[in-house]
């Protein structure tokens, strides 16, 4: 009986990691030069580490995979980490304070119904810890956005603020949790959630449900709402001077994007910018504020943001033949007679060379192949079609031989 893989993980090929080893390389060159530094943190989490401070929508935690981590007589529940910023801050609290510029590679996993959802997903991320200006939240969108300008992603940045979309469900009368749940579903992607809580409240203002209804705002439109809007809800001054004051600082930067206020980012924990990335109609990333996550673990009052990237996404927007140093040499170094020793040492030498050096196992064809003998002449080099076959007395000439050949 043939054994499956488990429902929702994948597989990656030899080709689909280069293309994954390219992606790291490209973040992790721009995240070390921006001053960023690397961290790994456990791939299981306790439960409460999700719960106790009320960092995931509901919707989200009906899909963790959770299991008693069985210890002696007593057990603990714990989670294949559904996120990686949260781990992260847990971290933090540990082990760092002041300013923290850190930068990871993780699987997170994530259980989804139907045959063709991932469950494990890999994402690279970033986050500035201890910094509560607007020019890290702005630091984070432009770093981002170098990344998929290296991969020649072409991706429109959407703005939403949560501390705007707090302040108008305190408008509506609802109470605290009501506010939660529709907070939630915001955030789980439902878009239309408060256009549908606002027709409840008629005596709600127009100009408040097209700040939250209305797509591809400018921020002149905005700017011209903010007195009106103040005037209604003067809760929402804060939030709105602070949105507004980012969108200054990536205009001065060059940097476009749209507004879409009622657009979600499926974490609770956000407290001020949210901002996603999309390829078209995909979702390939997103990150914001949240102030409050450091403290709700038990931290001291600290400011952070960040944001993540999504690699199996990004995966499929890169194209193979595209990646620097695909089209690297390879060359089969072919075994004759009692010269085993000689050939494995003429693979190394190659290898340091720059080129792919594979020994003959089964006679397969490569770019180049070269025969290494017991015998004068030492070696033979041919090329795959062997419409070039030259002899050579060292290493050293196979390698001219190949810098000639390579040059033509």
């Amino acid at each position: 009986m043939k054994i499956q893989r488990c429902k929702g993980m994948r597989d990656l090929s030899p080709a689909e990691m280069n293309v994954f080893h390219y992606l790291v390389g490209v973040y992790r060159d721009s995240f070390l030069k921006w001053g960023y530094q690397e961290v790994r943190t456990p791939t299981i989490e306790y439960l409460h580490l999700f719960t106790s401070a009320g960092t995931l929508t509901p919707g989200m935690l009906g899909k963790v995979y959770s299991f008693l981590d069985w210890d002696g007589w007593s057990g603990e529940r714990v989670v294949l980490r559904p996120d990686g910023t949260i781990p992260v801050a847990r971290m933090y609290v540990d082990k760092m304070q002041g300013l923290a510029r850190l930068f990871y590679t993780a699987n997170t996993f994530r259980f989804d119904e139907g045959a063709d959802k991932n469950r494990e997903r890999w994402q690279c991320g970033a986050e500035i810890i201890g910094a509560g200006v607007t020019i890290a939240d702005a630091e984070l969108i432009a770093l981002s956005s170098e990344i998929l300008k290296k991969l020649d992603i072409n991706a429109e940045v959407r703005l939403s603020h949560a501390g705007l979309i707090r302040a108008v469900l305190g408008k509506l009368g609802l109470d605290r949790e009501e506010q939660h749940q529709v907070f939630d579903k915001i955030l789980d992607g439902d878009t239309k959630a408060l256009a549908r809580i606002g027709k409840k409240a008629p005596e709600l203002n127009k100009s408040l449900l097209s700040l939250l209804s209305l797509k591809e705002q400018t921020p002149e439109s905005l700017k011209n709402q903010k007195e009106k809007l103040c005037r209604e809800i003067p809760e929402i001054e804060k939030p709105l001077n602070d949105f507004l004051s980012i969108i200054s600082v990536l205009d001065e930067l060059g940097i476009k994007y749209q507004v879409n206020i009622a657009s979600g980012g499926v974490f609770e924990y956000y407290t001020g910018i949210i901002f996603q990335f999309y390829a078209g109609k995909e979702k390939i990333g997103g990150g914001g504020r949240y102030d409050k996550l450091i403290s709700a673990m038990g931290g001291s009052n600290v400011p952070a943001s960040g944001f993540a990237l999504y690699l199996d996404r990004l995966m499929e927007l890169i194209k193979v033949q595209a990646i620097p140093g695909n089209n690297t040499q390879k060359i089969l170094v072919k075994i004759s007679g009692d010269s085993v020793r000689e050939a494995f040492q003429v693979a190394d030498d190659l290898r340091l060379a720059g080129y792919i050096a594979e020994i003959d196992l089964d006679g397969r064809k490569a770019d180049w192949i070269l025969e290494v003998k017991s015998k004068a002449p030492a070696f033979t080099l041919s090329n795959k079609d062997k419409s070039i076959k030259k002899d050579a007395q060292s290493i050293k000439d196979v390698i001219k031989l190949l810098g000639v050949q390579g040059d033509n």
